[in-house]
């Protein structure tokens, strides 16, 4: 009975799970164990006023990203891939500033684990990408990566992906093209357009139909400020995009550009 007692106190006291995080920024790959960044000399406890997963305030045990990203330029492209499959296409710049709209990486301690992000799921954890002063940079939803497992240096999204690309005739001023930007920003994470891009969460959003071409008025647009207010189930997964994160200016014009990705379709490699 003793040995029982004693086996069980052994496993109570041990980490429920340990993981690892690949940085693949350039020639070679660093892989982080958690308790190396957890011991990091620059992880601090930090405070998230509004948290975009848990849609409240939390503290985590976090690293500022810059001191992560050995060798990354303001003008390099990186993507944060999650376990699940969420692909996350994120601008350099942003991640590299020490002002305003700070990005972090918080770390999930295998001994005080997060709290499940609603029932029947798991945390954000081990890893997860959040911000400090978001509203100051614009950060959107999309830019908060959860259960992060990858973060990767890679080429532009135009450069990868062309069947994104608005037709040729349309310049980077033109409002097309802006929605192409914003596209990026607050959509390939989880969706494909014309079968292209990495993420494996969501539907291709030009194959077989647009959603353009399917929702009518102003239904779309009320769709993406509160996908359960139109299609309400418990495992919905895409999150509201407020006026704050996507003013309504924005919205115009990524439906803009979804529009005009409808009379682009490209067939899908067989």
């Amino acid at each position: 009975m003793k040995v029982l007692i004693v086996f069980g106190a052994l496993l109570l006291s041990t980490p429920l799970f340990a993981a690892q995080l690949v940085l693949e920024l350039g020639t070679t790959a660093r892989t982080w164990q958690t308790e190396e960044l957890l011991q990091h000399p620059d992880a601090r406890t930090i405070q998230i006023a509004e948290d975009v997963s848990y849609k409240k305030p939390m503290n985590y045990r976090a690293v500022p990203l810059t001191a992560l990203l050995t060798g990354v330029e303001p003008d390099d492209h990186l993507q944060a891939v999650a376990l699940e499959g969420f692909a996350a296409e994120l601008p350099a710049a942003p991640l590299l500033n020490t002002n305003g709209a700070r990005a972090w990486l918080a770390i999930e301690d295998p001994a005080h684990p997060w709290p499940p992000l609603g029932e029947g799921k798991g945390s954000a954890g081990p890893f997860y990408l959040v911000w400090t002063n978001p509203q100051a940079g614009h950060i959107s939803p999309e830019q908060w990566p959860y259960a992060v497992a990858t973060i990767k240096r890679l080429s532009a999204v135009a450069e990868r992906f062309p069947a994104l690309l608005p037709a040729p005739t349309v310049t980077q001023d033109d409002p097309v093209y802006k929605g192409f930007e914003l596209f990026q920003k607050n959509c390939l994470a989880c969706h494909r357009l014309n079968g292209a891009g990495d993420a494996q969460f969501g539907p291709d959003l030009n194959i077989p139909f647009n959603p353009t071409e399917y929702f009518s008025g102003d239904f779309l647009k009320r769709y993406i400020r509160d996908p359960q207010s139109l299609r309400r189930w418990p495992q919905g997964k895409m999150p509201a995009f407020s006026a704050t994160v996507l003013p309504d200016a924005e919205l115009d014009l990524l439906v803009g550009y979804l529009k005009h990705m409808a009379g682009r379709k490209q067939p899908l490699a067989p």
